[in-house]
């Protein structure tokens, strides 16, 4: 089992930029692939990004390709979201999850799950 936490969320202008962080404790953080999910307000929750256990691969969302990126240091138990190039559109609660199995965009294969961290783009 794994606790995860989020910070680094706040209010930034558009065009700005935020570094999200998902600290995890319990065991065994680098044998979960990791994802970030972000859920505004009114809508479902949506995929945003994921790591593989070792960080050799990742996937983006078409809406935040080539301005996010996600990594992950193992040794410290951390997962990271830089987020670049903020628009109004990318105003949502943030949460990162972990899954122990597969290697997926769907958030019902992942069985972990922090609090959320809020992030708001001013226009």
């Amino acid at each position: 089992q794994v606790q995860l936490v989020e910070s680094g969320g706040g209010l930034v202008q558009a065009g700005g930029s935020l570094r999200l962080s998902c600290a995890a404790s319990g065991r065994a953080f680098s044998t979960y692939n990791m994802g970030w999910f972000r859920q505004a307000p009114g809508k479902e929750r949506e995929f945003v990004a994921r790591i593989w256990w070792s960080g050799e691969y990742t996937y983006y969302a078409d809406s935040v390709k080539g301005r996010f990126t996600i990594s992950r240091d193992n040794a410290k138990n951390t997962m990271y979201l830089q987020m670049n190039s903020l628009s109004p559109e990318d105003t949502a609660v943030y949460y990162c999850a972990a899954s122990p199995g597969r290697y997926s965009s769907g958030p019902q294969e992942y069985n972990y799950w922090g609090q959320g961290t809020q992030v708001t783009v001013s226009s």
